[in-house]
């Protein structure tokens, strides 16, 4: 969850060949150019730390199409890198395959042949790299270990939501203003299951299983049921209440499992609409990828689940938006709950 999108730098043609003589000044010229070249496709990232390994990685160059390898592997994704930063670290026999500007790391974690990657900041990233992941890895299962905002008032930062169901909360639509205050949605667009927020009116998307016959209309994209049970099972974890310069939270973290969980291409920090979401959705959390994660994986018939640490209060606290002071440790209480998934998964 953040404001910050990662961007690709579009290539560019030079309109004039470049000659370099063999002096001193020409190699430096050419130098210059090149570095100028490379850094017209550079991949402008989050600048937050190098992401460890437990050992040298490997790389690997990528062909243009087909699987990378033929290992099943469990996919975990993060939003963006202190998200992912533990489970790095825990990484065994890493390998480094990129594909269009996304490094995706196979290797062991857990004793699991796993694929890491990051699905990039809010819906449109996160499903174009969820389906990447998918064409290009033997995808078992789908997790996603990130922080979120907390919407229900009896979590607090540091906790951890396991969600069994996902929605698009900004999937609305815009309804006309008939009078001052009032709005109307089109009469073509049927009955709504939801409240609206104002003119925003939520509602299903249109949606076709890649093996199933025929649309249908989907809020919900619930959580792999299997998965789910091994989640509640794992109850006694770990979880940090202290950041690296030993400032702690008011209230130990701990685990949740269930409820409801939304997603959205915005960052909340506004107690109004807090409320709302919690009222209309009955959502212990919101995010910025996971329903749209869901959906991709609902679509392909590849089980999901999601661990979202509170980072934030979406607008609910008294001060200053939470999510930059307490980032690692809602980061570091997601990766440990999923760790502890993956060490009780016999699947």
């Amino acid at each position: 969850m953040t404001h910050r999108s990662d961007l690709h730098a579009g290539s560019f043609a030079l309109g004039t060949r470049l000659r370099l003589c063999a002096s001193a000044r020409g190699r430096r010229l050419g130098m210059l150019a090149a570095a100028v070249l490379v850094c017209s496709g550079a991949w402008l990232a989050w600048p937050g730390p190098v992401l460890a390994s437990s050992g040298p990685v490997e790389a690997t160059a990528a062909p243009s199409a087909g699987r990378l390898d033929e290992t099943p592997r469990m996919a975990i994704l993060s939003a963006f890198a202190p998200e992912l930063e533990l489970l790095r670290a825990r990484l065994r026999d890493a390998r480094v395959h990129t594909v269009q500007g996304v490094d995706f790391f196979t290797g062991q974690l857990e004793g699991r042949p796993v694929v890491l990657a990051l699905s990039g900041i809010s819906m449109v990233n996160a499903a174009m790299n969820t389906q990447l992941l998918f064409d290009r890895f033997r995808v078992t299962h789908l997790i996603f270990s990130g922080i979120a905002g907390g919407v229900n008032p009896e979590l607090h930062i540091g906790d951890v939501s396991v969600p069994e169901r996902w929605g698009q909360y900004l999937e609305v639509v815009m309804m006309r203003e008939i009078a001052p205050g009032q709005y109307r949605a089109p009469a073509s667009k049927g009955e709504f299951d939801f409240p609206p927020y104002g003119m925003m009116q939520p509602r299903a998307v249109r949606v076709r299983q890649a093996e199933g016959a025929g649309i249908q209309e989907k809020f919900w994209f619930e959580v792999d049921p299997q998965m789910l049970a091994v989640a509640r099972s794992v109850q006694a974890v770990p979880l940090r209440g202290c950041d690296r310069q030993d400032r702690c939270l008011d209230k130990r973290p701990r685990l949740v499992v269930g409820g409801s969980g939304v997603s959205g291409q915005a960052f909340v920090d506004n107690a109004d609409f807090r409320r709302y979401a919690f009222r209309t959705f009955r959502a212990n959390v919101l995010d910025m990828e996971s329903a749209a994660c869901a959906q991709v994986a609902w679509r392909a018939g590849v089980p999901f689940i999601a661990f979202r640490s509170l980072s934030d209060l979406a607008g609910g606290g008294p001060g200053e938006n939470e999510m930059n002071a307490f980032l690692h440790i809602a980061a570091d209480n997601a990766a440990q709950v999923l760790l502890a998934f993956l060490r009780a998964w016999r699947g």
